[in-house]
């Protein structure tokens, strides 16, 4: 701690003179400290930094990468309320992330009964298990055991369970969206042409690997990461290609006369050239990405059509070992 010359003087002829003053001084010695403890050492809030524009915004923001402009919530729930697809990310572990997502799913459920939702954390192949829970079919832990919820996503369900309990009460159509889980892995370990018999058979129709911004991107993600097995780049990125076109092809199908919710996580979303802009080409309706990130971190506008500043994560859950 600094103190000012000013300040230290008092010192010196305090503790030269009688006790009253040196008692005195004492007490203001006590309580400075714990003033500037509480006061002092306090850290104004953090902002999202736009780096194209370089401006930062305050937690709760939601900005318009159109217009680079905040709105409120409720224009963006007008805004997206003739739209087709909507796309809402997520950083897995962050519950304020999920939080958001209901809110989305709520409003848009007002303005739409046949809401559909669709979810990366399911595999196509327990659609059937889905749609028994949207019936109300199953309590929770019956769906958890159903749906192999931790032997596939393993994240913690409680992240996802004020979502799929909307879900329920509302009969909402609930749709699993991705390729069975033990696929992406096999991919990115001994590429497409190994894959078993019985595996290929999840294969999406189309598999587009031509996709040059992507590619860059997976791979920049590629080369942070030093995972066993997995040193060969085309077959990591066959695994993702195939990953995004499995859900991408879902997403497709189910599109048209519903609107749908899709969540997924950031990294399927980030410039849409993941499930986005393949549904995309394969069934052309109108859609908006939702791109949620904690204050503190910087983003580029083309991230998605709306960027969403959430506070820093409440509660972390650490990424469950060997996750595809």
């Amino acid at each position: 701690m600094i103190f000012h010359k000013r300040y230290l003087s008092i010192l010196s002829i305090g503790f030269s003179g009688n006790a009253h003053i040196r008692f005195f001084i004492i007490c203001i010695c006590m309580v400075f400290p714990l003033s500037f403890l509480f006061t002092g050492c306090s850290t104004p809030p953090k902002k999202l930094m736009i780096e194209d524009i370089q401006r930062g915004f305050y937690p709760e923001s939601i900005i318009d990468t159109k217009y680079q402009d905040p709105i409120s919530f409720e224009m963006l729930i007008d805004r997206l309320s003739d739209i087709q697809l909507i796309y809402v990310g997520e950083r897995h572990t962050d519950q304020n992330h999920h939080d958001l997502q209901l809110k989305v799913i709520k409003s848009l459920y007002e303005l739409h009964p046949d809401l559909q939702v669709g979810m990366e954390m399911f595999a196509n192949t327990y659609q059937h298990i889905l749609e028994q829970w949207s019936d109300g079919q199953l309590d929770e832990s019956e769906f958890l055991m159903k749906t192999h919820w931790y032997a596939n996503w393993r994240y913690p369900f409680e992240l996802y369970r004020d979502i799929l309990l909307f879900i329920r009460e509302n009969n909402i159509s609930l749709v699993g969206l991705n390729i069975p889980f033990h696929i992406p892995s096999k991919i990115a370990t001994g590429g497409i042409n190994n894959l078993l018999e019985h595996d290929r058979k999840f294969l999406p129709e189309t598999i587009n690997t031509d996709i040059e911004a992507h590619r860059q991107y997976v791979k920049r993600i590629w080369q942070k990461h030093n995972l066993r097995g997995r040193d060969n780049f085309e077959n990591f990125y066959e695994a993702q290609c195939v990953w995004e076109d499995t859900m991408a092809e879902v997403v497709a199908a189910y599109s048209g006369e519903k609107p749908m919710v899709i969540l997924a996580g950031n990294g399927h979303i980030i410039y849409k050239f993941g499930i986005p802009v393949r549904a995309f080409q394969k069934n052309p309706v109108t859609f908006k990405t939702i791109y949620p990130v904690a204050a503190g971190n910087s983003v580029k506008l083309d991230y998605a059509d709306y960027i969403w500043v959430t506070h820093e994560t409440r509660k972390f859950h650490r990424m469950p070992p060997n996750h595809p």
